[in-house]
């Protein structure tokens, strides 16, 4: 049966269904030879030979679920351009090709899935699943009451009016002030742009938590395996 390129790509684990789409446009994906650059395009994998970099797809790949506790100073991507360490220098040992599901930046920490599970890792960013993310924020510059509320309550960005979040305060210091914060949008940057909108600076940020998983047993810069358990509930949060 035939169906759009860049879900055939996701599907077999090889990639998001978006960096499909940049893979597609860039003229990298092959269907029996020929090089295919229409996002529209269309081909059933039963009867195509479909290849990406060359490499051809492959259907029925043991999925691998990861889940990695992230330092900072590498970034969230399989390479990258500029040479700076990635995400998968940490997960080297892994012989199956994985992906991160979503980013954290270069300088941001915490908890991050990857995986070959094209399916689940595009319902997982998918906004109408509203996952959940939590980070532990260390704030510097005066977090009124006023300024949490209109955090809590959304902001406005350049990209639009963020979804309502909720905020707790942990602790105080002499010059900064730590909040633990849960959102359920995934925008580039969102947490250090919604502070910074209230005129507060994000020095140190981590993500804690992630679709109910927590870091609990993993050190900076160590990953584990998810168990059948976790990857059954996550596949229930991504079922309509």
């Amino acid at each position: 049966m035939a169906e759009r390129l860049q879900k055939i790509i996701s599907r077999a684990g090889l990639m998001s269904r978006r960096a499909a789409e940049k893979f597609i446009v860039e003229g990298r994906v092959t269907v029996d030879g020929k090089i295919i650059s229409e996002l529209g395009a269309q081909a059933d994998p039963q009867k195509n030979k479909i290849c990406v970099d060359g490499q051809e797809l492959t259907f029925g790949a043991e999925k691998v679920y990861l889940l990695l506790n992230k330092p900072r100073g590498y970034v969230s991507t399989a390479k990258d351009e500029r040479g700076r360490r990635t995400v998968l220098d940490l997960v080297a040992e892994i012989s199956a090709r994985v992906y991160p599901v979503g980013r954290l930046d270069l300088n941001s920490e915490g908890l991050l899935l990857l995986t070959n599970d094209g399916e689940l890792m595009n319902a997982l960013l998918h906004p109408k699943f509203k996952i959940e993310k939590t980070y532990r924020a260390k704030i510097f510059g005066e977090l009124t009451e006023k300024k949490l509320n209109l955090l809590r309550a959304g902001i406005e960005l350049d990209d639009g009016l963020t979804a309502p979040a909720e905020i707790f305060l942990i602790g105080a210091g002499k010059n900064s002030t730590t909040v633990e914060i849960t959102i359920h949008e995934g925008r580039n940057r969102q947490i250090r742009r919604m502070f910074a909108a209230v005129g507060c600076e994000v020095k140190r940020l981590t993500r804690i938590k992630f679709a109910g998983l927590t870091l609990e047993g993993v050190k900076v810069g160590k990953f584990r395996q998810l168990t059948p358990e976790e990857i059954f509930r996550l596949r229930k949060l991504t079922t309509n």
